[in-house]
């Protein structure tokens, strides 16, 4: 059959441009699809229809929020611990996927936190994060306040703090020190690190470890006492976690106003890696409402099963408190901190993984102990000895391993090696151990292990 001369049309000439009719539909099908699964751009944002301007826009808030980061891949299971939750299912399913669920929702937090911190600049967004950097752990402590659950309060409060200065700085140190080792990216065979902020960061956590010791010292030594003890112990951490709340203010001072060119370094690697926003702050802000809004319902669910799950699984209330929680609300900052260390920008790491333990220390565990003031909830900072113990060698080691400014990978497998040490501690530690410990025991290990330090 002969072609047809150029500009007549026949049965085969494609609708637009003379092409293929079956090539041009399968290339507009494959445009479609890129428009709509891209993060960069949507189609109908700046459509004059508001009833297609605006949903256009809360797609293009729902793809960049997801794409934000590949654990989002687990919100999966934020509806299926919802409903697992809502239906009465086994209680340890109900644990199992809203421990999954809470994961990718502390990573969205987290993100949306710090696109609205991109708009208010260096003072307001670094209040902003100090508030929502933990947002998770304080919302799954608040939940298990109202209901009682202080054991599981103080030992996630603990348990973060761990996490943060034994695993993810552990993990900075080794992966850090083996990427550099190898690539020769760090001089010699050592990262370095401003010692001066490292030096300032680990004087606050002693303050805070004296801030537990001290409590479970005068409950030790009224264990005789006909005075009321638990009344004692009351009044004594409602005003040290005033005294602990100035503290942080006064530090946030220091970090963002008289003495912000000791965080040079940090903020210059922060500066390096900002990006321009992904969405508006109000955008944002929405998101920030919305996620905390579900992290709070998977957190009910959550706490709830905690009690079935002890008797079912065998396992105690510490250890779910002290080692399993703390994974939930910190997935997001142990990934972002790793990630830095390899770049060699170990000033923004120890950022990540001290100053999350400070505000853990200095701003959430006592805003949770005026929170129980106000709602009529026992909680104290009086922690059990053996917790006040390893909370304060922790100090201890992370303070001689970063006091030189220095860090390299047997470091990292030293920090590492003991908060394995200490999960296994707390696997076999039982939840009725608390006895109370002789004054004098515990002002022993304490004198021990003071002397240790100062080298006498």
């Amino acid at each position: 059959m002969p072609q047809p001369s150029n500009g007549t049309a026949s049965e085969t000439t494609g609708l637009l441009s003379g092409q293929n009719g079956d090539a041009r539909g399968s290339l507009t099908i494959l445009d479609y699809f890129r428009t709509v699964f891209s993060k960069h751009q949507t189609a109908g944002m700046e459509s004059d229809n508001k009833f297609v301007r605006i949903p256009a826009q809360v797609l293009h808030v729902t793809k960049v929020t997801l794409y934000s980061n590949y654990v989002n891949i687990l919100l999966v299971f934020v509806p299926l611990g919802i409903v697992a939750g809502a239906m009465g299912w086994d209680p340890t399913t109900v644990f199992i996927l809203n421990f999954f669920a809470i994961v990718p929702l502390a990573a969205v937090l987290s993100f949306a936190t710090e696109e609205i911190s991109v708009k208010l600049g260096q003072t307001m967004g670094g209040l902003l994060n100090a508030t929502f950097g933990n947002a998770v752990e304080l919302i799954v402590s608040i939940v298990a306040l109202r209901n009682g659950e202080i054991r599981i309060v103080q030992s996630s409060m603990l348990g973060s703090i761990l996490s943060n200065i034994l695993l993810v700085l552990g993990c900075c140190f080794l992966a850090g020190g083996i990427h550099n080792t190898r690539t020769g990216t760090a001089r010699g065979i050592e990262q370095d690190f401003n010692s001066t902020v490292a030096s300032t960061m680990s004087s606050l956590m002693a303050v805070a470890s004296a801030s537990l010791i001290i409590p479970a010292t005068l409950y030790a030594a009224l264990a005789g006492s006909k005075e009321d003890t638990k009344g004692n112990i009351l009044v004594l951490s409602h005003g040290t976690a005033i005294i602990l709340l100035i503290l942080y203010v006064l530090y946030l001072v220091f970090q963002l106003r008289t003495h912000a060119n000791l965080f040079d370094a940090e903020q210059a690697a922060e500066d390096e890696d900002t990006e321009e926003p992904q969405m508006g702050p109000w955008a944002a802000a929405f998101v920030l409402v919305v996620v905390t809004i579900v992290v709070a319902i998977c957190a009910e669910y959550l706490v709830d099963s905690i009690d079935s799950l002890v008797e079912t699984a065998h396992i105690s209330k510490t250890f779910i408190g002290l080692i399993l929680l703390p994974i939930v609300g910190n997935a997001a900052e142990h990934v972002t901190a790793v990630v830095v260390a390899v770049k060699d920008k170990m000033d923004l790491a120890m950022g990540v993984a001290i100053g999350s333990s400070m505000q853990i220390a200095l701003l959430v565990t006592p805003f949770l102990v005026i929170l129980g003031w106000i709602i009529d909830q026992p909680m104290t900072l009086h922690f059990e000895t053996f917790e006040t113990v390893v909370f304060f060698l922790s100090v201890l080691v992370v303070t001689y391993v970063i006091q030189d400014g220095k860090s390299n990978y047997l470091e990292g497998a030293m920090l590492l090696g003991l908060y394995i040490i200490i999960a296994l501690a707390f696997l076999v530690y039982p939840d009725d151990a608390t006895e109370p410990a002789k004054p004098e025991r515990i002002a022993g290990m304490v004198a021990r292990s003071v002397k240790t330090f100062v080298g006498l």
